[in-house]
């Protein structure tokens, strides 16, 4: 089964040095889709109302084979 590996980059990057091994790249395009939102929920309730949280995939050979971004801001609107 292929691993492929997916790098968190938010505000700096994170290499993912174990990966996952899945079934193919669809599979591996799910998962991203998945995993960003969860990273969002956890680092927006901490860390602020802007931020973009990107999740790139790699497959063995270290070839990007897939990219999503996900963009939160948000505007307080009374003091």
């Amino acid at each position: 089964m292929p691993r492929y590996f997916f790098d968190v980059h938010d505000g700096g990057p994170e290499f993912d040095d174990t990966g996952t091994e899945l079934s193919g790249p669809d599979e591996a395009r799910q998962k991203a889709k998945r995993l960003l939102p969860d990273i969002a929920r956890e680092e927006i309730l901490a860390n602020g109302d802007q931020r973009t949280f990107t999740v790139m995939v790699k497959d063995e050979n270290s070839h990007p084979i897939y990219s999503a971004t996900l963009t939160f801001a948000g505007l307080r609107l009374q003091r």
